[in-house]
């Protein structure tokens, strides 16, 4: 599946994108991830790679210094710009920025269908300064969530199309590592969906609510290398923008 297949999947998602995302389990994950994104880019100039229609940049924008957001579908950008948000068409393998742009580049649910995988994260590692922080989601074969997947099946994106109409790729922490260019180091890990069976749960008063309380502590804890969603928390070295080239694919392997 190339580019143009990708827009018109992601151009159709947009309608169907914000259904269920406001509250429930949806809600939760992007809590997780709005929390973590803050955690190191309250304060700072950030990136996010596949912003959609700009959900969690629009929360991001109220505490970091400069947001930014790229996405690939027009669709999904449209929305976003109606909230005001600086976004721009663009792919995760080509960002459209110069060398050393941002703080933080962080990337959620995107990462897992971009088949030139390598040259994406070395994209995202070129255009963060020394020193700064990528947040990398990737979708974790290891979890309750592929499981889940795996027994119920690609669901409906629109009437007509289903998620097994773009590519995914499952990624277990070792494969995530070796994704991570010479120049940047892996910091810790991230679990966001550790212990949710099913987001059918979170729509229970007393089982969601402590459910919402364990995946926030299971997210920084031992068991993050099982959530669902697994989170490369990486870290740029401390060198001159000059001393580490992240263009060459070949140099990456």
């Amino acid at each position: 599946m190339g580019r143009k297949d990708n827009q018109s999947y992601y151009d159709e998602f947009a309608a169907w994108y914000e259904r269920e995302r406001h509250d429930g389990y949806h809600r939760l994950i992007d809590d997780l991830e709005v929390d973590l994104v803050s955690r190191y880019g309250r304060g700072k100039d950030v990136l996010e790679v596949g912003c959609g229609t700009g959900l969690i940049l629009e929360r991001v924008a109220k505490v970091a210094r400069k947001a930014v957001g790229i996405d690939l579908s027009p669709g999904m950008l449209e929305q976003a710009r109606a909230r005001g948000l600086e976004v721009s068409e663009g792919c995760a393998t080509e960002l459209p920025f110069e060398d050393a742009t941002f703080d933080v580049v962080y990337s959620f649910k995107v990462l897992a269908h971009v088949q030139d995988i390598r040259k994406a994260v070395a994209e995202a590692a070129r255009v963060v300064r020394p020193g700064g922080v990528l947040l990398l989601e990737f979708y974790n074969p290891r979890s309750i969530r592929y499981l889940a997947k795996t027994l119920g099946g690609p669901q409906k994106i629109s009437d007509a199309t289903r998620e097994s109409a773009v590519y995914t790729r499952w990624d277990d922490p070792e494969t995530v590592t070796s994704y991570l260019p010479e120049g940047v180091d892996l910091m810790e890990w991230a679990g966001v969906r550790v212990f949710t069976p099913a987001a059918f749960v979170h729509k229970l008063p007393v089982v969601g609510s402590a459910l919402r309380k364990l995946e926030f502590v299971a997210r920084d804890s031992p068991l993050s290398r099982y959530g669902g969603f697994l989170v490369a928390v990486a870290r740029r070295q401390e060198q001159a923008a000059d001393d580490i080239s992240f263009r060459n694919a070949e140099a990456i392997g």
